[in-house]
């Protein structure tokens, strides 16, 4: 576990494509062994590793996986999203969104690595969106 928030890019402002990620979740105790895991199986270094104490989370991106540990009672709900989208801008996602008669679930929230909100797609489809932004530590 890590105290705070550590990633390689701290903002997603100057993404010209969304950034998909596959949701991965670990039991409370098993994040190092998920990310070692994960790092050996694409190639490739954890670019993003933080904690999320309000909703008793500790997170990771590896490659095209977010990995998300906690107790499974509060893993639960997490898992009815399918997936998470990192964007430049939520501000317009979210226009796009409502616009195209998706029915945004949780509306927009500071998180730790920036600012979120989860949309439910006219399919069904369940998704976080996400856009990253520098934090004073990172600044």
């Amino acid at each position: 576990m890590t105290d705070q928030l550590w990633r390689r890019d701290p903002d997603s402002s100057t993404r010209t494509t969304p950034r998909p990620y596959i949701r991965a979740f670990v039991p409370r105790g098993g994040l190092d062994d998920a990310i070692a895991f994960y790092e050996r199986l694409q190639g490739v270094e954890v670019d993003l590793r933080t904690p999320y104490p309000e909703k008793g989370l500790d997170i990771a991106t590896v490659g095209a996986f977010l990995l998300v540990e906690g107790t499974e009672e509060i893993l639960e709900p997490f898992r009815a999203t399918h997936g998470t989208l990192l964007v430049a801008d939520l501000d317009v996602y979210e226009e796009r969104l409502v616009g195209q008669g998706a029915e945004i679930l949780d509306a927009r929230i500071d998180v730790p690595t920036g600012a979120g909100l989860t949309a439910r797609h006219p399919d069904g489809t369940i998704v976080e969106y996400v856009h990253h932004r520098p934090q004073p530590h990172e600044r």
